[in-house]
């Protein structure tokens, strides 16, 4: 089994699904394929500012309903002609018999069929927003509920368009596979339950297709309410598949070809990284590079699966292999990421100083608002903990951490929390750094 994950840039356009389908059917000559797909490009940001929208009771969410379901019909009108159908019929009106196979094969029914499926999606993303725009307010549960169509959407007209082609392939429902706690917005998957749930799918002779297709980012709880993964949660999908399947390698499909040694839009002269160690391209995703979503690599890792980034494209470039290890090359300076928009909160005072307890407090603070740390940094007399976090969340975690400890701020033990903004994070990766001397000189230099 192969599984392969294709991004919205992949999916936007005619000329790109049309890509898609060739690296695909190329790809099913050796193996059957899962395919995972995101949402069409921009089309998970319009979700939630429709779900904003209508929670604020602006009736402009209407308007926005409209502009995505025309996006999505034009698609499947453009890749599901009505025009294919009427020229074939007219090569073989001569030969009657003939004329019921056309009419079932080709994209005429093919293309009603999935207007429908995508005009009834719409019509569910409209009862939602109603109900949104009534009560007046937006839960994280039904934001997982609203954004999950993007995905929906786009599977199922992937799923046609193979289908129009004749290829023996399904469409998967993740949610029914991909099971998590009911952490709406950014779940934690249930590892053996979801792992039995894909086995004994794709175990059962019933389910034997050359080709899954099936929507990333959205899962589900134990009581069946959608969840999601987290943004980029769509390459989280095609390694959970690829780790519970003993996958031969998982191939995640964007518009650059491979990791860069540094930012292209920032560096002119950045690389591609032909070959990358799990670790490194973790770290590398985690401050700051954007081609694969940080929590993928963890399930391939374990099972060693290589993971391959291509360009579709450009899908001859050869793209950059992440597997167990790192190349040993005179490049010991793997690439250079950074992050922008950071926040640096940094807890000081004398009465911290050989007193246990104070990072467990502060760090406890953080997690029950849900705040995520990103980099974390002490002092050698304890005098002071330093911890960086995303722009957005730094007001809500002046609010914890300062009333966390307010009886120390108050008796003057601790100051209160020290806010600093508009920061960026830094990070030079590579593994084979620990054995070269002066890195750390030469950067700060």
């Amino acid at each position: 089994m192969q599984v392969l994950k294709f991004g919205g840039s992949s999916i936007g356009s005619e000329s790109a699904i049309a890509n898609v389908v060739e690296i695909v059917t190329e790809s099913l000559q050796n193996k059957p394929c899962i395919v995972v797909v995101s949402a069409m490009h921009g089309v998970t940001d319009q979700l939630l500012m429709l779900a904003q929208t209508a929670a604020q009771g602006n009736e402009a969410y209407k308007t926005i309903i409209e502009n995505i379901e025309q996006k999505h019909l034009d698609i499947v009108r453009t890749l599901l002609p009505i025009q294919q159908q009427s020229a074939t019929l007219s090569i073989v009106k001569q030969l009657q018999k003939h004329l019921d196979i056309v009419r079932t094969l080709l994209p005429i029914q093919q293309q009603s069929a999935t207007l429908s499926i995508v005009k009834q999606l719409i019509n569910e993303i409209e009862a939602n927003c109603e109900g949104l725009f009534m009560l007046k307010e937006l839960s994280p549960r039904m934001k997982d509920k609203i954004v999950c169509y993007g995905e929906l959407l786009s599977s199922k007209i992937i799923s046609a368009t193979f289908a129009s082609k004749g290829i023996n392939q399904q469409w998967v429902d993740a949610r029914e596979l991909i099971k998590t706690d009911s952490n709406f917005l950014n779940a934690v998957v249930d590892k053996e339950l979801t792992n039995k749930t894909i086995q004994d799918y794709f175990k059962n002779p019933a389910n034997a297709f050359d080709l899954y297709i099936a929507p990333g980012f959205i899962s589900s709880d134990k009581e069946g309410n959608t969840t999601t993964l987290g943004r980029g949660g769509s390459d989280y999908t095609g390694a959970i598949f690829a780790a519970a399947l003993d996958a031969e390698r998982l191939e995640i499909w964007t518009d650059v070809s491979g990791m860069m040694t540094a930012d292209p839009r920032i560096v002119h002269n950045a690389k591609e990284i032909p070959q990358i160690s799990y670790q490194e391209a973790m770290e590398l995703s985690h401050f700051g590079a954007k081609v694969i979503y940080p929590p993928t690599i963890q399930p391939v890792m374990h099972k060693n699966i290589p993971v391959l980034i291509k360009n579709t494209f450009d899908p001859k470039h050869p793209g950059t292999i992440i597997q167990n290890e790192s190349p040993k090359d005179d490049n010991f300076i793997r690439g250079i990421s950074s992050i922008q928009d950071i926040c640096l909160l940094s807890l000081e005072g004398s009465g911290m100083v050989g007193i246990p307890g104070f990072s467990k407090r502060l760090f406890e603070a953080l997690a029950n608002k849900q705040i995520n740390i990103i980099l974390i940094t002490q002092s050698s007399s304890e005098h002071s903990i330093c911890v960086g976090v995303n722009m957005q969340d730094a007001h809500q975690a002046k609010i914890a951490v300062d009333g966390e400890f307010e009886k120390e701020i108050q008796t003057q033990k601790v100051e209160p929390l020290i806010i600093e903004k508009e920061v960026s994070i830094l990070a030079l990766v590579g593994e084979q750094m620990k054995s070269h001397p002066g890195v750390s000189g030469k950067m700060f230099g």
